[in-house]
């Protein structure tokens, strides 16, 4: 599990959306931001997830949080997963896993009776500065918004 912690610096990173544009963390100095790690788009849970952060979009914007989703999806999965639910918000394409290991979010996890490598579902709350606010590593994916605003 990660490292990290609120009071830490966030990594800096830049990599590519879904649409190819690079989106880096100086994208968002000056403000909020919500960036959630998920192991693979179109899946129960990370589909849970995302969508109940897009269903509360806008209750997250008018408290000045931008929101990012990244996984190691390919830029073409990351866009039929955010135009099949309508996301509102950037998906990194993080093939490479060059952001998801500076978050040190790559690791190892166990799944029905199976040990292999993965991303771990978990979520950082940047201040405008640039610091970790907050980590949400026991994610729930029903109402991961009312974790990111507690």
């Amino acid at each position: 599990m990660t490292k990290l912690k609120a009071g830490d610096k966030a990594p800096d990173f830049s990599a590519q959306d879904e649409q190819g544009n690079t989106i880096s963390l100086s994208d968002y100095k000056g403000k909020k931001l919500v960036i959630f790690f998920y192991p693979k788009a179109s899946t129960p849970t990370c589909t849970t997830e995302a969508c109940n952060l897009r269903d509360n979009y806008k209750v997250l914007r008018d408290k000045g949080y931008e929101i990012l989703g990244v996984s190691a999806d390919s830029a073409k999965k990351q866009s039929n997963f955010k135009s099949k639910y309508n996301f509102p918000y950037p998906l990194l394409a993080d093939e490479d896993k060059e952001v998801i290991k500076a978050f040190d979010v790559w690791g190892e996890k166990k799944f029905m009776g199976r040990t292999f490598d993965g991303i771990h579902r978990v979520t950082f709350v940047i201040d405008e500065n640039g610091i970790i606010e907050k980590v949400i590593d026991k994610v729930k994916a029903k109402i991961h918004t009312e974790q990111i605003l507690d």
